[in-house]
């Protein structure tokens, strides 16, 4: 409705307990999920309490390869719904082409595709160049000719790989996930991986969303520890390379969503006094907003 607050979240993971319709990929059984079900009228429940929320739904990995389940969502509110998924890239068995993989999805409006750092994966060959596989040349090169981005799942020790391979591919959008870890911890800012992390906004399509802000600080809502660490961020990357993210349905539950969503948004909105009214536009739905849904 008119004159109501715009949000664009990010990153959250959506799955539904109705198996025979969507089954969870070959391996994985109901125990194996996080909770019984997380969809996103479930995640509105909450969030819609805070505005006209849009969303990027993120492939969950019980899923595997079939992304059925986010591709009916989008289709079904294409307006209010995105997807970042999976795309086959190492693996000893005939697969379809990953850069093709990316293609189709972004037909049915899934324009981002996760990747997972060695730390994130089982560690594959040379750990030291561990993007060094003519498969993630393709997604590379895929990306930069279909505006389509390359999510990383990663831990700031895994960036020098990214960092070269950012180098060689600099047309291609590439999204940071949870600010590749850098956290508060034990009261104690992690100096080191905020200045890796801040050293990739040389990179000018390279983007990173800001949260889970509940698992990052380590303090209680409204989660004040957390603007040293943001404003370096926002400062290397400016707003408009910055969105926020609620990772909903992810691991790292919220204590109490009711207060903790909408809390991690007035951080941004109402403690971030060092950003302007149009820095914090950027950050909460603009940024997303652009890349996602104004193609």
């Amino acid at each position: 409705m008119d004159g109501e607050k715009r949000i664009v979240d990010a990153h959250i993971h959506v799955w539904t307990d109705d198996f025979e319709r969507y089954p969870l990929a070959p391996g994985f059984n109901a125990e194996d999920l996080w909770w019984p079900r997380f969809t996103p009228d479930d995640h509105f429940v909450y969030s819609r309490a805070v505005g006209n929320v849009r969303i990027n739904l993120v492939q969950m990995t019980w899923y595997g390869l079939d992304h059925s389940y986010i591709l009916d969502l989008i289709a079904g509110a294409p307006d209010t719904f995105v997807g970042t998924g999976i795309v086959p890239v190492i693996s000893d068995v005939a697969l379809p082409s990953p850069e093709r993989v990316m293609v189709e999805l972004s037909q049915g409006g899934i324009y981002a595709f996760r990747v997972r750092s060695n730390v994130a994966r089982m560690p594959v060959g040379d750990l030291t160049r561990w993007l060094d596989y003519p498969g993630y040349e393709l997604m590379f090169q895929a990306g930069a000719e279909h505006n389509l981005a390359l999510s990383f799942l990663m831990s700031y020790s895994d960036l020098p790989d990214l960092d070269r391979m950012c180098t060689k591919f600099p047309d291609t959008p590439v999204i940071l996930d949870h600010v590749c870890g850098v956290r508060i911890k034990d009261g104690v800012l992690d100096e080191e991986g905020l200045k890796q992390v801040c050293a990739m906004a040389k990179h000018k399509r390279v983007m990173v969303k800001l949260g889970p802000l509940h698992g990052l600080s380590g303090a209680p809502a409204p989660f004040l520890d957390l603007l040293p660490l943001l404003k370096p961020i926002i400062d290397a990357f400016g707003p408009q390379r910055c969105m926020w993210e609620s990772d909903s349905g992810g691991p790292l539950r919220m204590q109490d969503p009711l207060t903790d969503y909408p809390a991690s948004i007035a951080l941004i909105e109402e403690h971030a006094d060092f950003l302007s009214a149009s820095d914090k536009e950027y950050i909460l739905y603009k940024t997303a907003e652009d890349f996602f849904f104004n193609r």
